[in-house]
């Protein structure tokens, strides 16, 4: 499938001669799809080298985070293949890991655990479960420093960067939040802590690359134990340490404000060195303009990661937005090459960075200098590819700025155990990543500014005040839940004098074999909606064809033609004030109705389920998850301006 649109800037920048740099030749493609596209042909074979052995590295860890988050943007099944066949040789059938050696490990051997929990989380297999649990309980073993924070490797004993927290935190986070270890994020809060307390230049604000607590190294500053330098990427790596840890935190949890505060104190620090004219970071953040210091592609990306995602999150304020885009627009201009061919280098990186070691690295301004750059390293690729998704959505985002868009888990209450034997929500959730969850769904509402959120009760006044957006997807019948919660005259009338003072209303049905027509019937009937006990679009085997739509994209909801993929559906009748929103053979299969200050829209078929929309089952012609782009656009657009 793939997903047309533009980011603007993109098509034309400061004048740039065609295919020399920044500029995109290959028409309206992304950035962020042409260069993944090229990191899976560059590196065919999930390894980073010709030959390479399978390994546990933070450069596979930074391409693969880079996939990842191209893949979330147009489900190309090429990315997600890409990062399991990098995965599979790592695991053991057991869900053992092989390669990782027993006792203390490198921080860098935790990222790749955030490929563990999405691996596990779309296909369920147990081995991915397994090996993120034996790499979760390394955490107990790994030794610390005197204030709690982990060392960053056995190697360097008593050290501690700000990088070392990404490689870390957001795995650690991840796993604490999926499989109930709530404990966990006590800890998690304090390695952010004390990188704030011991590395954080009191003049400058900025982080300073290594704390060594026995201040003993010949780099340690003998009264405080940090290095001399505010090198660039490490804080980069920070800042997107804490923009992808803080969505696990829960709302109450103290550790979240305190992130957050970080976040906010880190953003206004790191814009101060900006550099004016280029809109790039530079490899020391601080000394911009002494001899020898040079802009770098992979800390530029980072900043403009880490303040483009607190913006679209919600953690930091509109304004650093701008920051955002002219940082972008730099790395477009002075790192992004292309050739009349079309292939994309990457240029401006550094290789890698650390003191100590031998030959000894001693952490002066000539040594970071001195440092060389490389094209196309995967830190450059994988950092671009994260500054370039976001950048794609960061107009989006500003369309459901504050909203809350709640799915619905009362009506459709399924519950089944998940590895650790709790029994979890899942089917049309937004947590659920596997084949029968709105993981992909709810990915959409994020990049439009979004904040999902999950209704366990009745929908009452008290539960609806705070949305924007309410979902109910397939309400349960008996062959589905053996104490469904089905729909009632109450719930019809609180539902709707929520619609009519503003609220949108998505209701999502399924054929009747599937979910409960007959009760949810007295709520969609408050606005004009009847679901039809009927059986269309039945599909059997991979007879796709049964179940497809075509979408002509001259409507009121979808601009551009698509072609749809449902199955086995019921269908809908409308009175005023309904009408039909899509028709296909004659039944209509989409419904709209304005009602008071709201609006309600009705479908026959939860179709935008991760099996559905991931790009890996369906053949490419079917694009559900772009038409879902257009849908939430859509949907959000309805939401009243206060």
């Amino acid at each position: 499938m793939k997903l047309l649109y533009v980011f603007a800037c993109l098509c034309w920048i400061g004048g740039v001669p065609a295919a020399v740099s920044g500029e995109s030749p290959a028409g309206n493609m992304p950035w962020s799809q042409r260069v993944a596209k090229a990191a899976v042909a560059r590196w065919s074979d999930g390894r980073l080298g010709p030959g390479a052995p399978p390994t546990w590295t933070h450069d596979q860890a930074a391409v693969l985070a880079g996939l990842e988050a191209a893949w979330l943007e147009n489900v190309d099944p090429d990315y997600f293949n890409f990062i399991r066949a990098s995965v599979d040789p790592l695991v053991g059938v057991d869900g053992s890991l092989p390669t990782l050696p027993p006792g203390a490990l490198p921080l860098t051997d935790f990222q790749l655990g955030e490929q563990l929990m999405l691996l596990y989380g779309v296909t369920q297999d147990q081995r991915y479960f397994q090996a993120a649990t034996t790499l979760f309980n390394r955490f107990a073993a790994q030794p610390r420093n005197a204030a709690g924070g982990f060392w960053q490797s056995g190697k360097n004993p008593n050290q501690m960067t700000p990088d070392g927290i990404d490689e870390a935190e957001p795995f650690y986070a991840d796993y604490a939040a999926t499989f109930h270890r709530p404990e966990a994020f006590a800890d998690i809060t304090r390695q952010f802590t004390v990188v704030q307390e011991h590395l954080r230049d009191p003049k400058t604000g900025l982080l300073h690359q290594d704390w060594d607590s026995s201040k003993q190294e010949r780099w340690a500053n003998k009264q405080t134990g940090m290095s001399a330098e505010a090198w660039g990427r490490g804080m980069g790596w920070y800042m997107a340490a804490l923009v992808d840890t803080l969505p696990f935190y829960r709302q109450g949890d103290p550790g979240r404000a305190q992130l957050l505060n970080i976040l906010q104190t880190d953003a206004a620090a790191v814009v101060r060195y900006q550099d004016g004219k280029t809109g790039l970071w530079h490899q020391i953040l601080d000394k911009a303009g002494a001899e020898g210091n040079f802009p770098e592609a992979s800390a530029s990306c980072l900043f403009v990661y880490g303040l483009a995602k607190g913006v679209r999150l919600g953690y930091l304020p509109e304004h650093f937005l701008e920051n955002a885009e002219r940082g972008y627009n730099g790395v477009l201009k002075t790192f992004v090459q292309t050739a009349s061919d079309g292939p994309v280098t990457l240029t401006g990186t550094v290789e890698a960075t650390d003191l100590g070691g031998h030959p000894y690295h001693d952490g002066s301004y000539g040594y970071y200098t001195g440092e060389k750059t490389l094209a196309n390293d995967p830190k450059g690729v994988g950092t671009f590819l994260l500054a370039s998704t976001e950048m794609e959505n960061a107009q989006n985002a500003k369309l459901g700025h504050d909203m809350t868009i709640t799915v619905d888990a009362w009506f459709n209450s399924q519950m089944r155990a998940d590895p650790t034997g709790r029994e979890i929500y899942y089917h049309y959730k937004w947590d659920d990543w596997s084949a029968s969850g709105f993981s992909l769904f709810g990915h959409i509402f994020e990049n439009f500014g979004g904040h999902l959120a999950t209704l366990y009760s009745e929908p009452t006044d008290a539960g609806l005040r705070k949305t924007q957006v309410y979902i109910v997807a397939s309400p349960d019948n008996l062959a589905k839940n053996p104490h469904p919660h089905y729909a009632n005259a109450e719930d019809a009338a609180q539902i709707a004098a929520w619609v009519k003072a503003g609220g949108v209303l998505m209701i999502m049905e399924n054929d009747t074999s599937f979910a409960d027509l007959d009760h949810f019937n007295q709520v969609a009937e408050k606005f004009g909606i009847h679901f039809n006990s009927v059986l269309r679009k039945h599909v059997i085997g991979t007879q796709w064809q049964m179940g497809k739509i075509a979408v002509a994209g001259d409507g009121a909801i979808f601009h551009h033609p698509h072609t749809l993929f449902v199955k086995d559906v019921c269908t809908i009748s409308v009175t005023p004030p309904a009408q039909a929103a899509l028709r296909d053979s004659g039944d209509i299969l989409m419904a709209t109705a304005k009602y008071g200050r709201g609006t309600v829209f009705a479908v026959v078929d939860p179709w935008l389920y991760n099996e559905y929309t991931d790009g890996r089952k369906l053949p490419a012609a079917y694009d559900n998850y772009a038409a879902g782009r257009e849908l939430v656009r859509w949907v959000l657009e309805q939401v009243p301006h206060a």
